[in-house]
Formats: C-alpha cells, sequence, structure tokens
C-alpha cells in the first residue's frame, strides 16, 4: 500500500508564470501530467501565479483537458495537487502568441514574482521557483533590473528587511556544483572586477549555503575549490598576475576564518571526473568558465540556485526557447529538477537551525 503524507506536510513551492509566450507554462503542464500519472505520492506541491487563460490556451495545444484550478490558499493547493494544477490568478494585459513575446503583458510577468515571492516570505509556501523570463521584453515595459537575481535581492530588502542582500548565481547538478564569480560582463572587463572582497564574499556566501541548504554542514566545512582567471592559473606570473595579488589573498584569508578552500586552480583540469571528487563545488572566475562545464555534464538536468538570499529560489537553466515555445517538444526535466531541489533546500534550511 503506498504510504502517503498528510497535506499539510507537503512543502507547496511557489511557481511563477515566467515570460508566457516562452516555454514556462508548457513546461508546467507536463511538470503536472507527469505527477498525475505517476503512482508515487507528491514530493511538493506547486502554486502556480499565472493567468489561467493562458494556462488554458497552452493545455489545449497540447491536447489535455484544462487541468487549472483557482486556489486563494497553499491548503487549498495540496488538495487539488496532482489530479489538478492549482493557479492563483494573475492577469495578463493581452491573450499570449507562443513565441511572440508582448511587452504588454510584462506587468503581469513581474507581479507574478512578486506575488510568489510575498507568499514565500509570509510563509505560505516554502520557497520560490521562478519559471524563464526574457529580460529583453520586460526592459521594453519598464523593467529596471538586470534580470531576475537582482530583482529578488530587492524583493528581500522590500519584503524582509536587513540585508543588503548579495545574491550570488549556483549552478547545480548531482555532477556539479559552481558559481560565476562574475556574470553577464564582457570577458574583456572580468580582470578589472576581480577583487578579494569579492571572492572572500561569495566564499562565505556559498560556504553557509552548502552547510544549510545542501545539507554539507557536518563536522566538516564544505570544500570549495577556487578556479584561477589565467591559463594554467597564471603559471607563476609568467601568464597573468590575477592570481598572485588577487585570488591566492582571498584564499589565505579565508583559510584564516576557517573555510575549506583550496586553489587557485588550472581550470582546464578543474572539471574532470577525478577531480571532481576533490570538492563540493567551485567558484570559477567568469561565466563561461562556470557555465560550460555543467551544461556539458547536465543540460537538461542543472538548476540554477540563488544562494545569499533569506528565502529559498531556483529556477530552470535555460531560457525562453522562443523558437519551440508551443511546439511541444520543450523538455520539462530541468523545471521538475528545479522543483525537486527547491523542495530539499527548503526542508535543509528549515532543519539546519537544529543541527548541532
Amino acid at each position: 500500500m503506498l504510504e502517503t503524507r498528510p497535506h499539510s506536510e507537503i512543502p507547496v513551492l511557489a511557481l511563477t508564470m515566467g515570460e508566457p509566450a516562452g516555454v514556462g507554462l508548457e513546461l508546467t503542464l507536463k511538470v503536472w501530467r507527469s505527477a498525475r500519472d505517476r503512482a508515487a505520492a507528491p514530493a511538493y506541491v506547486p502554486l502556480l501565479y499565472a493567468d489561467p487563460a493562458a494556462v488554458a490556451d497552452y493545455a489545449q495545444r497540447a491536447g489535455v483537458s484544462d487541468p487549472s484550478k483557482i486556489v486563494s490558499s497553499a491548503s487549498e493547493a495540496q488538495e487539488l495537487w496532482p489530479q489538478y494544477l492549482p493557479v492563483i490568478p494573475v492577469p495578463l494585459a493581452r491573450h499570449v502568441e507562443p513565441g511572440r513575446p508582448d511587452p504588454a503583458n510584462g506587468a503581469a510577468v513581474i507581479a507574478s514574482i512578486e506575488q510568489a515571492t510575498a507568499a514565500v516570505v509570509r510563509g505560505e509556501a516554502a520557497a520560490i521557483v521562478t519559471n524563464p523570463i526574457a529580460k529583453r521584453v520586460l526592459h521594453e515595459a519598464g523593467f529596471s533590473y538586470p534580470g531576475h537575481t537582482e530583482f529578488l535581492a530587492e524583493l528581500a530588502q522590500r519584503l524582509v528587511g536587513g540585508g543588503p542582500w548579495q545574491p550570488v548565481m549556483l549552478l547545480a547538478s548531482d555532477e556539479l556544483r559552481v558559481v560565476p564569480l562574475t556574470i553577464h560582463i564582457p570577458i574583456a572587463d572580468v580582470p578589472k572586477a576581480l577583487s578579494q572582497e569579492l571572492i572572500i564574499k561569495t566564499a562565505r556566501i556559498l560556504d553557509d549555503a552548502l552547510r544549510r541548504d545542501f545539507g554539507l554542514g557536518g563536522t566538516t566545512r564544505p570544500r570549495i575549490a577556487i578556479a584561477g582567471l589565467n591559463p594554467h592559473a597564471g603559471e607563476g606570473g609568467s601568464m597573468g598576475t590575477e592570481e598572485i595579488h588577487t585570488i591566492s589573498p582571498a584564499i589565505a584569508a579565508l583559510k584564516a576564518e576557517g573555510l575549506n578552500v583550496t586553489g587557485p586552480h588550472p581550470a582546464d583540469t578543474l572539471f574532470h571526473a577525478e577531480a571532481r571528487t576533490r570538492y563540493d563545488a567551485v567558484i570559477a572566475m567568469y561565466h563561461d568558465q562556470a557555465l560550460i562545464p555543467i551544461k556539458t555534464l547536465a543540460f537538461d538536468k542543472a538548476v540554477n540556485v540563488t544562494i545569499g538570499l533569506p528565502f529559498v529560489r531556483t529556477s530552470p537553466d535555460h531560457g525562453t526557447a522562443f523558437d519551440i515555445a508551443g511546439t511541444g517538444r520543450a523538455s520539462p526535466a530541468s523545471l521538475s529538477a528545479a522543483l525537486e531541489l527547491a523542495a530539499k533546500l527548503a526542508a535543509n534550511r528549515a532543519a539546519f537551525p537544529s543541527q548541532p
């Protein structure tokens, strides 16, 4: 006989609609259909903040009956899932055409993020999971933030206080966890963006997240490998001096604080199978140094986790995929992984204060 948990013990995850002309709603429906068809008891309940009419349109395209049910509370959502997809209505300004984003719908996309985050802050949901947004479209609608991460940091400041919050992007999969120290900047700007302070702050946030959220808070500190910037980690200064003047002093300071950090490591030998057994996470110096290895190892399974916030946030590690939106070809693997990981991280974070 299948063992089930009471509805009240199944965590609710606040799921945003993302860009409605992208693949987010399509993937959400695929996740729902998979959960409905499985015999296993649900490990989480997604509560979607979206326009029910848009969900119904995507369901029609997929050839399934509209599964959405409008709710007003997390407890209602727990009673409905997985027979139905619980939805908090966030109306769109205009009808959605897959692959054709409309800036007029930007306000609803932003409202979905705001309302989902507020639900987590109020304790009505355990974590927030964000479907992909189209930053260019939101900027046309007046969105003033570079992306999700910066907006969530502002929401944390507004709704929780404290801070200032320094959100950090962590890409996670079973094969690898990696943090890009610098993200969406030209490669030519990376050297001057590096600083000892940035490395130290990022490593502290990563160490805390690995212990609290990923459950690596045992008797020893999590193992963090820090990559070099230059080929062969600078080769003693003959191929660059950032390792000598910036990265190594930061590592020394972190070791003095008790963090279990190593490096700077040559990036070209840091990601093969044997090397990955020697650390729990990597801090890379720039975007592609981090994302190329994880997307090679786990393209459909990697999850974008924002650490350094007062709540758990995950997201699929892919974009809106306008070119295949509405075709039924998008894989829900990364969204499924993001939901599963959000539930685990939230449970670990909730249990952490009681650990010795």
